[in-house]
């Protein structure tokens, strides 16, 4: 089991990736929509009913709401219009200064003022609330690109976040034989 710190940052990558695929108006838009809307919120509420509690992490709350405002302007949105283009935007930024200041002051400081297990116990909670969120938003005929990068990621396939949804769903097939 990975501990908190390391699931929170591979989760700020894997949204990384998806502002950039949005960004150069790769794939599906909508669809990249949906899973950065279900990650964003799953991310957030595992962040603040499992590992906040424990620590000073008020602004960072501040900053989910703040989010999930900018996030539904961006799902209301319709791909290529300015409208889009404006919300992406301010919610990259948004997300880019949360990410920015959750890696440098506040993940540093729970690392130092909790011991490995606990990180690991922090990390099991984290993963599993997150891993309700996204059961609840997401479709259960279909999973998430989020969802498919979790189960790669507890199968350890290389590359994994490098690849694309049917690329995760395809390796994913291909190791469970």
């Amino acid at each position: 089991m990975a501990d908190v710190i390391t699931l929170i940052t591979q989760d700020h990558r894997v949204v990384e990736g998806l502002f950039d695929r949005l960004k150069k108006k790769e794939g599906d838009q909508h669809a990249m929509v949906a899973e950065l809307r279900a990650l964003l919120i799953a991310h957030a509420r595992a962040e603040e009913d499992r590992v906040y509690p424990g620590i000073d992490a008020h602004h960072s709350v501040e900053e989910h709401k703040e989010a999930e405002i900018l996030l539904d302007s961006l799902v209301r949105a319709r791909p290529g219009t300015t409208e889009f283009d404006k919300a992406l935007d301010d919610l990259i930024e948004s997300i880019n200064h949360h990410v920015e200041e959750e890696e440098t002051k506040l993940l540093p400081a729970l690392g130092s003022s909790a011991d490995a297990a606990e990180l690991e116990r922090l990390g099991t909670a984290f993963e599993q609330r997150r891993a309700e969120e996204l059961a609840a938003l997401g479709s259960p005929a279909e999973p998430s690109k989020a969802e498919l990068y979790e189960q790669a990621r507890r199968a350890d396939i290389p590359g994994r976040s490098r690849m694309d949804k049917e690329e995760l769903s395809e390796a994913l097939g291909e190791n469970k034989f």
